[in-house]
């Protein structure tokens, strides 16, 4: 398999390279050049898999033989080993045909914890193999840092420096990346937002002249390709657990990036039988604004009690887009760099189209609380903000009440108590593997919004 850009200028690239790879050099994400199909036998012929098993099912045509068969296996098992529930991803149910399914089980409680785990483990064989050092860039809305610190920082090979928005992600959330101990492991705190921070990789990986010879950068964040594959997998086990291919489910995803969902989307894409893929945003809510009227026009950011959402620009909203207009990528190109294109829309035939796969919803912080506290109440179980959105977009778009609906349940709620005070509930306990937090050193920098401020961090400390 191969692997292209979604701007159309630049090579093809096998498996091996798009892992150590963040951006296409065109400005693009890549794509395979084709995906895998499962038809309803071998999707049936896996209900009785395990999540190991099945993830190495789905994501052996992807690797193409990059890693071999048995190899491959050994890592996807180290990855998952460690999670707290034996089943990697639960399902709980809160209602009639209403399911949750709790992403939040790896080491750092949150859904970033399946495609990191997987991410590092990847990287340390290829690069062992390979005798071959790297630089780890990415930015973070709160989840991404710290699982890719968990992640990476075993990796020998490899310096980790990690950007979130200063004083703009949870206390909980800052704690789990400023305190991962480590001499290859930097956490940077930038005086901006999120898309300040995204701006500055995307910004460095265009230019890497600063690092010494011989070091190339590495993507953590959704622009790496693995990270999009590993979280395909999650959608079919969901699935088959509730009858699946046999009968369609429908998943509410709450997103800011697009990444997740562009994951379920795949999925259906490789013949797994969905329903709905819905939407669920807060109040930045440039998908919901495009899946509504054909907007995708920036808006000025708003911080809300989920955090991981407050983005402004959904890189991967571009793979879709890819798709959308028939991957040509000059007429993306221009799409995406154009500011006026994107506030008049696609064509509404294309949009159309959109709307025939996606559903959406955007809700407020008020009605985040009230669901929080409604599904306590109903249910003794306590959700995180970015959970609840999902739960209340799933309930307000469903189409179908005889199709099973699964939001997923992105994080733990005790990385972020702020919002689950506000609900008017007890602030949850931190699980037991974490309960000194608050006690554990932090180490990190706050440097000023701009890439000489990151880039000269990074050679001081390399």
């Amino acid at each position: 398999m191969k692997y292209i850009s979604t701007r159309g200028q630049s090579p093809a690239q096998t498996f091996e390279q798009v892992l150590l790879t963040g951006l296409a050099p065109d400005g693009g994400l890549y794509v395979p050049d084709t995906l895998p199909q499962f038809s309803q036998a071998q999707i049936a012929a896996w209900a009785g898999l395990d999540y190991p098993a099945l993830a190495h099912q789905v994501i052996s045509p992807f690797v193409d033989g990059a890693i071999d068969s048995a190899t491959l296996r050994t890592l996807i098992d180290k990855s998952y080993a460690g999670f707290a529930h034996k089943a990697v991803a639960p399902l709980r149910q809160l209602g009639h045909n209403e399911w949750v399914l709790e992403l939040y089980c790896g080491p750092t409680l949150a859904f970033k914890d399946f495609a990191l785990q997987l991410l590092g483990n990847l990287l340390d064989h290829v690069l062992t193999r390979n005798n071959q050092k790297v630089v780890i860039l990415g930015a973070t809305s709160g989840d991404t840092g710290s699982a890719a610190l968990e992640g990476c920082r075993h990796c020998e090979n490899v310096d980790i420096f990690i950007l979130h928005p200063h004083q703009r992600v949870s206390e909980v959330q800052r704690r789990q990346m400023t305190t991962v101990p480590g001499g290859n492991v930097h956490n940077i705190a930038v005086r901006g937002n999120f898309d300040d921070c995204q701006r500055i990789v995307k910004s460095a990986f265009g230019d890497q002249s600063f690092l010494p010879p011989g070091r190339q950068l590495v993507a953590v964040n959704s622009i790496n390709w693995a990270r999009i594959m590993a979280q395909i997998v999650y959608y079919f086990y969901a699935a088959l657990a509730l009858g699946g291919p046999h009968r369609p489910v429908s998943f509410s995803v709450p997103t800011g990036n697009f990444g997740d969902i562009y994951a379920g989307y795949l999925a259906m894409r490789m013949g797994l039988p969905v329903k709905q893929l819905i939407i669920a945003t807060n109040s930045n809510d440039i998908l919901h604004r495009f899946m509504n009227r054909n907007d995708y026009s920036q808006s000025p950011l708003q911080h809300t009690l989920a955090p991981s959402m407050d983005i402004m620009v959904s890189s991967n909203f571009e793979r879709y887009l890819f798709d959308l207009f028939g991957r040509d990528g000059q007429a993306l190109a221009r799409f995406m760099t154009d500011p006026a294109e994107a506030a008049s829309g696609v064509d509404p035939a294309l949009w159309q189209q959109a709307r025939q796969i996606f559903a959406s919803a955007r809700v407020s912080d008020e009605e985040t609380c009230a669901v929080i506290r409604e599904v306590y109440e109903q249910s003794q179980f306590l959700v995180d903000p970015h959970t609840a959105i999902g739960i209340k977009a799933a309930r307000d778009c469903n189409a179908d009440a005889a199709v099973p609906m699964i939001t997923l349940a992105t994080a733990h709620p005790v990385k972020f108590a702020d919002a689950v005070q506000r609900a008017g509930l007890d602030s949850p306990e931190l699980p037991l593997h974490m309960r000194d937090l608050f006690e554990r050193e932090e180490r990190y920098a706050v440097l000023d919004n701009a890439l000489g401020a990151v880039t000269d961090f990074v050679q001081r400390h390399l």
